[in-house]
């Protein structure tokens, strides 16, 4: 296995007294699906703000290593310069730009990473490399032939197929998706996960995901989180048949890991 190219080590997020992420370890390499799963409340999306940096740890570090291979310490970076580095991420409520076309949503987001001073008096349609890159992100997605629609014509799976070209327009190394399945039927939910599994062999992904069967289908590592803490890591099998996890994540009122 490669060397992992962001690690989360004993990360922690506390409220007042409330320990929303406790001591949590993770890697994530280039080319997996790592899969955070956890019943409502468990600190799954407080974790993905913790190494997004929307939210800065109460204690631990996140080392990520950039494309020249140097490390970062991620843990207090604003979310804009982690977002630079190569981290884009997606969020539980679709957060697009609906009056906007398909490409001027993917285009801002691409124009976010370039090093330059955008100049107020030309037009956005002048910078070929910009363009080339929302167009690239678009196929990529999955959504070449909806490019000139408003984005709020778009279905609610195709919205989220939207927000992660968005992501690939930033050029990202890393992938945090949380749960980009939400509100989806079988079929919008099929697409989501074969684009996922198109975007894995260039990419670390980590995946906040309810629906069991998509974890299962895409991931090569489960963490699973309860009230916080992890209660165990390791092989999607291996996760399957721990006694542990069924009894504190799933069990038998839920129908367990085996439906």
């Amino acid at each position: 296995m490669s060397e992992a190219i962001l690690r989360a080590e004993r990360l922690s997020k506390r409220f007042g007294g409330l320990s929303a992420v406790s001591e949590v370890s993770l890697e994530l390499h280039v080319g997996q699906v790592h899969a955070v799963i956890g019943p409502n409340g468990a600190g799954k999306t407080t974790l993905t703000n913790l190494i997004s940096g929307d939210l800065p740890p109460s204690s631990g570090a996140i080392h990520f290593l950039d494309e020249a291979g140097v490390s970062h310490d991620l843990a207090g970076m604003k979310s804009d310069g982690i977002a630079r580095l190569g981290i884009g991420r997606s969020y539980q409520k679709t957060n697009i730009f609906l009056p906007f076309s398909v490409f001027e949503n993917c285009r801002l987001a691409a124009q976010s990473r370039q090093p330059r001073a955008w100049r107020i008096f030309r037009g956005a349609d002048g910078y070929a490399d910009v363009n080339a890159i929302a167009e690239r992100s678009l196929q990529a997605a999955g959504l070449g032939t909806r490019s000139g629609m408003p984005a709020a014509a778009l279905s609610h799976g195709e919205q989220r197929q939207l927000e992660i070209a968005m992501c690939l327009a930033t050029q990202p190394r890393v992938l945090l998706l949380d749960e980009p399945l939400a509100g989806m039927g079988s079929e919008e939910s099929q697409r989501i996960i074969e684009l996922i599994r198109r975007l894995t062999p260039a990419h670390a992904i980590m995946l906040i995901e309810h629906d069991m069967d998509a974890v299962f289908a895409v991931a090569h590592r489960l963490t699973v989180m309860v009230n916080g803490e992890v209660i165990e890591s390791g092989a999607p099998a291996e996760v399957r048949a721990s006694l542990k996890v069924q009894q504190a994540y799933l069990g038998d009122a839920h129908g367990g890991l085996n439906d």
